[in-house]
C-alpha cells in the first residue's frame, strides 16, 4: 500500500469519526431532551462533552493536516478553488462546533444544578437546547458540502 493510499485511508476515517460523532451526538441530544427526565439529560450531555472534546476536537484539528499533506503528495495546487471552497466551510462548521460545545457544557450543568436542588430544569435550558440543535444540523450541512467537495473535486 502506498503512502498516499494509506494518507487516504487515515483522512477518511477522520472525517468518517468527525461526522459520525456529530450526527450521533445530535441523535441522543435530541432524545434526552424529549425524555424530560433530569438524570438521562445530564449523562448524555456529560457525555457529549467528553465526546467532543476527545473525538471530535481530536480529528477536527488532524484533518486538516492530513488534507494538506494529502494534497501536497498528490500535487495538487493549494489555491485550487475546491480546496479553498473546501478549507473555507470547514472553518464555518468550525465556528459552530466551538459554541456547540458552550451549549452542551451549559445543559449539562443546568440538569446538575436542577438534580441537585431538586428543582425542575431552568426554562432557558430550552432555548440553550433549540440552538444547539440548529447549530448542530448546520454544522453537518457545511460537514456534507465538505465532503461533496473533496470526493467530486468539482471546481
Amino acid at each position: 500500500m502506498t503512502f498516499y493510499l494509506s494518507l487516504r485511508i487515515a483522512h477518511g476515517l477522520l472525517a468518517a469519526v468527525l461526522f459520525g460523532t456529530a450526527l450521533g451526538g445530535l441523535f441522543f441530544a435530541r432524545r434526552a431532551w424529549k425524555s424530560g427526565d433530569l438524570r438521562q439529560i445530564d449523562a448524555t450531555f456529560a457525555s457529549l462533552v467528553r465526546l467532543e472534546l476527545w473525538f471530535v476536537a481530536s480529528s477536527a484539528l488532524l484533518l486538516p493536516l492530513s488534507g494538506l499533506v494529502l494534497a501536497k503528495v498528490a500535487g495538487w495546487p493549494l489555491g485550487q478553488l475546491w480546496l479553498l471552497w473546501s478549507a473555507g466551510l470547514y472553518l464555518l462548521a468550525a465556528f459552530c462546533w466551538l459554541p456547540l460545545l458552550w451549549l452542551q457544557v451549559r445543559i449539562r450543568n443546568l440538569a446538575r444544578q436542577a438534580l441537585r436542588d431538586g428543582t425542575p430544569l431552568a426554562p432557558r435550558a430550552a432555548g440553550h437546547v433549540a440552538l444547539h440543535s440548529r447549530l448542530a444540523v448546520l454544522a453537518l450541512v457545511l460537514l456534507t458540502a465538505v465532503y461533496t467537495l473533496m470526493v467530486g473535486k468539482p471546481l
